[in-house]
């Protein structure tokens, strides 16, 4: 592929425009787009709107389980047989602890994240009561993902200082009654405007892995493109065993490309190349699926996720951190960088030197 096919790529994008359907297929499947010069390409965009930083996030799974739901990848789901361990929501002192835990750990934003339907009227002012006590004690930003609501909860969270709301659309709306049954493609949407009405910026994205086809990602960027959301987690599905979406030979009789290190990076370009001025986070499965390319994908993405996720763990803070640092990024915080990574750094200078068994393993197996 010619150099002019890249530079078209970050052009385009930074003029507001987009490429054919058909260009951004390639983009995800061509072996002919080279991934390197691709990365470099969204990276451009990435740097143009976001400079050099890296926003990280820390999740409160402040409700676990018990969900009417039956969306097929979530372990919290009513038709989910997985072993999790399930509570109502946290009392108020603990959420606010975590809540300056996530401010000294160096998070720019704390995400608190209930499992149900939606919340009632009264849930919503008990959530209402709780933002406005981490907002006057940390200068922190506050994220909320509490299923569905409409436009009276969502002017009632904006009051309390919330500053964005979660609500995945996760999938295409031509694909979404693969993934769930229980509500519909519209109801995440309505949600959606609903918190733009009352002006709350929005968080919405995608999981990637879950049966989808190329069309399926590329309509659901573009989603999320029309909609001008400001921020697009890019999750990466985890088999994990009791959900529906589990078994993989499944996932591929429908049409699922393995997810690969390059598929995923591509996957990221896609969405920064239609999103250009949207905070991009590389969120569930980075650790699992990029493995040893897992840096890379801060070269389209500005954001991700420390100490793991809703019910699946991540790699350490302390790990993320030094990734982060010693790409060259900077991490963007509310406060000063922890000392987690001061102590990470100590650990790193001791070299280790090889005893007998390593130096000598035939020795040892005769012995």
């Amino acid at each position: 592929m010619t150099s002019s096919f890249y530079h078209d790529l970050t052009t385009i994008s930074l003029q507001d425009e987009i490429h054919s359907d058909t260009t951004y297929e390639r983009i995800l499947s061509d072996s002919k787009i080279e991934l390197l010069p691709l990365l470099n390409a969204a990276y451009q965009i990435r740097k143009t709107y976001h400079n050099n930083t890296v926003q990280l996030h820390i999740l409160n799974n402040a409700q676990n389980g018990n969900c009417p739901e039956d969306c097929f990848y979530c372990v919290q789901a009513k038709t989910a047989t997985t072993d999790i361990d399930t509570y109502s929501l946290k009392p108020e002192s603990e959420i606010l602890a975590e809540a300056e835990k996530a401010y000294l750990s160096g998070a720019y934003r704390y995400c608190i994240v209930m499992s149900g339907r939606g919340p009632s009227s009264k849930r919503v002012r008990q959530m209402s009561n709780i933002i406005k006590t981490v907002k006057e004690r940390f200068p922190i930003e506050v994220c909320l993902s509490v299923g569905l609501i409409d436009e009276s909860s969502a002017h009632a969270l904006k009051e309390a200082g919330l500053d964005r709301l979660n609500h995945n659309l996760n999938t295409s709306e031509s694909h979404y009654p693969n993934i769930c049954t229980t509500h519909t493609y519209q109801d995440r949407m309505d949600t959606l405007q609903a918190a733009q009405t009352a002006g709350l910026a929005c968080c919405s994205g995608v999981i990637v892995g879950m049966g989808e086809n190329a069309d399926d990602l590329i309509r659901v960027a573009k989603e999320l493109r029309q909609l001008e959301v400001d921020s697009i987690p890019v999750n990466f599905f985890l088999p994990i065993e009791g959900t529906q979406l589990s078994d993989i030979q499944l996932l591929e009789q429908n049409g699922s490309s393995e997810l690969t290190p390059d598929y995923c990076l591509r996957v990221l370009c896609l969405f920064r190349f239609l999103n250009p001025r949207a905070e991009i986070r590389v969120a569930a499965g980075r650790e699992h699926h990029l493995r040893g390319m897992e840096v890379m994908s801060l070269y389209p993405a500005n954001s991700m996720f420390i100490d793991g996720y809703l019910n699946a763990e991540g790699t350490t803070a302390s790990r993320t951190l030094q990734m982060i640092q010693d790409a060259g990024f900077t991490i963007e915080t509310n406060g000063e960088i922890p000392d987690i990574l001061q102590d990470q750094q100590t650990k790193q200078n001791s070299v280790l030197l090889k005893e007998l068994p390593l130096l000598r393993p035939r020795m040892e197996s005769n012995n």
